[in-house]
């Protein structure tokens, strides 16, 4: 599985919001000057990022945007499916008319893959920006 830029621009967007503090307003031109992002770019990830429900938008003078979740409660997996949608590290496991040897769910190869996309995705719903912001992933994988 490889995470697309937009992914990982929306990761670093969603930890910036987190360490603002949940519910604190920031404008989009500050977001994008702050991690470096191009303001149209940011504010097409900023769509998918609000229908996902992970960020709320404000409108007016005062307005910008803000976690519509506790960090706690948004995870690195919610992040990049709100971006990429699902996560599969091969395509045969997303669906099985994929499958080139046409065998799917008795195909050694899928079993193992399938093995190691479940390791992936608890491992990135282990992992939520509170963590993140504060520092303390070192027990999350022991």
């Amino acid at each position: 599985m490889r995470i697309t830029q937009e992914a990982d621009y929306s990761l670093r967007v969603v930890l910036y919001l987190s360490k603002i503090g949940y519910d604190e307003k920031v404008d989009a031109g500050t977001i994008a000057e702050h991690e470096h992002l191009p303001l149209r770019f940011l504010l097409k990830l900023l769509r998918k990022l609000i229908k996902s429900e992970i960020v709320k938008s404000y409108r007016g003078v005062k307005g910008g945007y803000a976690l519509n979740k506790y960090p706690k409660d948004i995870t690195l997996k919610d992040v990049i499916e709100a971006i990429d949608g699902p996560i599969y590290v091969n395509r045969c496991l997303l669906d099985p008319s994929y499958c080139n040897a046409k065998k799917s769910n008795i195909c050694e190869i899928h079993c193992a893959l399938s093995t190691v996309q479940n390791s992936l995705v608890n491992n990135l719903e282990k992992i939520n920006f509170e963590d993140l912001k504060s520092g303390k992933l070192t027990n999350k994988f022991n």
